[in-house]
């Protein structure tokens, strides 16, 4: 059977491309041979099931552990109601187990046991029923919230000193989640802040993305099975669009293979990957969509919305600097600091923060577009001046992210625009102090450098100039745009104070300056 590249599920070996997962885990095997007990978190689809799956088939196969991976969702529906929650998990334990285990390692029938013992009651007698030390992953363990996810952490506590005979020798956590932040609702906060419930954790773990040469390898296997050849330059822009995370470098080939390119004799080019990109972007598949949940969060809201406008933001606990890392929407970058975690994310992000006010964007009649289809900038210049004066001011209010409204109507209009045959490129970072965006239709490329001039501040229009200037020079044209929104305080009516001029940059480049 031909294999293909997943996007939903565990990865099977036999039907699916990919690697060995563990090997994005060095530490792990240390950890169970020392009996420890573990936190594994990762964001979603990053192999994390994958990987511990794989990692107790092969515990198991080594004939020195049993070994499996079970799940605790099944619990989430009864948080309020701890005696089902315990009852649904334990069922879904014993049939996690008849397909991982020979019927020798799976469990015995689950004694009888009060509520808010059940789980520890039962691991206790299978330990100790096990012929070989008991070893167990708990997948989703963050799906549990409040008093029912504290009374699980409390018994795996309570069981731990009797191991390895009388509980699981070894046991992992796993989640999106570090223990600290898991979801509770008790003395005034909404989430633990501290370890303690399960203060017998040895580390927390992390799985890395894949690095390039494991993307290049994973591509490689399609390459042997059918033939067709990722070039050199693809490979390198796969990785670049994805920084390896592991659902995107999936489902990018994926929508190369089967839907840009399916005939295995024609090369996957950059060409391809770039317009497998653009149907990820536009699709928003499951993954995609399920950013949309951690963007409402407060706590992503402070890192996210600075970093989409480039400013500095007030001070934020390191804790949540952390989490937002650990959820993978942002990451560390070593020349320019804090960024989103990569291309594909910086292009969907700002549209989901968009979809109530793409949804209510007006009829905009296309007068940019010439009969030829290309674009007139000076055509697409009066069309915004018009949609602004007249949309501008209402559809500011489309968004939560306020400090950053100007910008994502801005990218609501421009995305009505490159849907006639265009694409917009975004391009931010912590403390610059501006937007990049460059608009890409046909052969002419746009740059635009957006600015807010806030109260308190001076007219930010010397420094634009200076950073277009930059900018340009970075695209290698010669002409753009310098948006500067005037968020101050005042009466004037947006109508009124919108209007564009002919500026000059410090080096004598002719650009449109924008003022709205």
């Amino acid at each position: 059977m031909a294999r293909w590249f997943n996007v939903a599920g565990p990865c099977r070996s036999a039907l699916h491309y990919m690697l060995p997962a563990t090997e994005r885990l060095p530490d792990v095997m240390r950890l169970i041979q020392q009996q420890n007990y573990f936190v594994l978190h990762a964001p979603r689809q990053s192999g994390k099931t994958t990987a511990m799956l794989s990692l107790a088939q092969t515990l198991t196969a080594s004939g020195q552990y049993a070994a499996a991976l079970l799940s605790v969702e099944v619990g989430a529906p009864f948080s309020d109601d701890p005696e089902r929650a315990e009852l649904a998990i334990l069922d879904s334990w014993r049939g996690a187990s008849s397909w991982q285990l020979p019927t020798v390692l799976q469990p015995p029938p689950w004694p009888v046991a009060e509520t808010g013992n059940r789980l520890g009651a039962a691991l206790r007698a299978w330990a100790m029923a096990s012929p070989q030390p008991l070893v167990l992953f708990l997948d989703e363990i963050d799906a549990l919230q409040n008093h029912l996810l504290l009374s699980v952490l409390r018994q795996l506590r309570d069981g731990y000193p009797g191991r390895p005979h009388a509980f699981p020798a070894s046991l992992a956590l796993i989640g999106l989640r570090d223990v600290r932040d898991y979801q509770v609702a008790s003395g005034g906060s909404e989430r633990l802040t501290t370890a303690s419930p399960f203060n017998i954790k040895v580390e927390s773990l992390t799985l890395r993305n894949f690095r390039a040469e494991e993307v290049a390898a994973l591509y490689a296997q399609h390459t042997a099975d059918t033939g067709q050849q990722f070039t050199p330059a693809a490979l390198t822009r796969a990785f670049t669009l994805t920084q390896g995370q592991p659902w995107l470098v999936n489902a990018l080939a994926r929508q190369a293979v089967e839907v840009i390119a399916p005939d295995p004799t024609q090369p996957i080019d950059v060409a391809v990957i770039d317009a497998a990109r653009d149907r990820l972007i536009q699709r928003q598949d499951t993954h995609l969509d399920s950013l949309a949940e951690r963007l409402r969060e407060p706590r992503v809201r402070a890192v996210i919305e600075p970093l989409l406008a480039g400013l500095v933001p007030a001070e934020l606990p390191a804790d949540d600097l952390q989490f937002v890392q650990d959820l993978g929407l942002v990451r560390m970058d070593p020349q320019a600091g804090l960024v989103i975690a990569n291309p594909i994310y910086a292009a969907v992000i700002p549209r989901m923060l968009t979809a109530t006010t793409r949804a209510f964007l007006p009829m905009i009649t296309p007068i940019w577009r010439t009969p030829e289809g290309r674009l007139d900038p000076a055509r697409l210049l009066e069309a915004f001046l018009a949609f602004w004066r007249r949309h501008g001011q209402p559809l500011l209010g489309t968004t939560a992210y306020h400090e950053i409204a100007p910008h994502l109507v801005l990218l609501a209009f421009l995305d009505r625009v490159a849907n006639g045959g265009g694409r917009v490129e975004r391009e931010s970072a912590v403390g610059r102090g501006r937007l990049d965006l460059r608009l890409e239709y046909g052969e002419l490329v746009l740059p635009m450098e957006v600015k807010v001039w806030r109260d308190g501040e001076g007219d930010p229009k010397g420094e634009g100039l200076a950073q277009l200037e930059r900018y340009l020079q970075g695209v290698g044209v010669t002409t753009g745009w310098l948006l500067i929104f005037d968020q101050r305080r005042g009466d004037t009516p947006i109508a009124e104070r919108t209007r564009a001029e002919v500026a000059t940059t410090p080096g004598g480049y002719q650009v449109t300056l924008i003022r709205a």
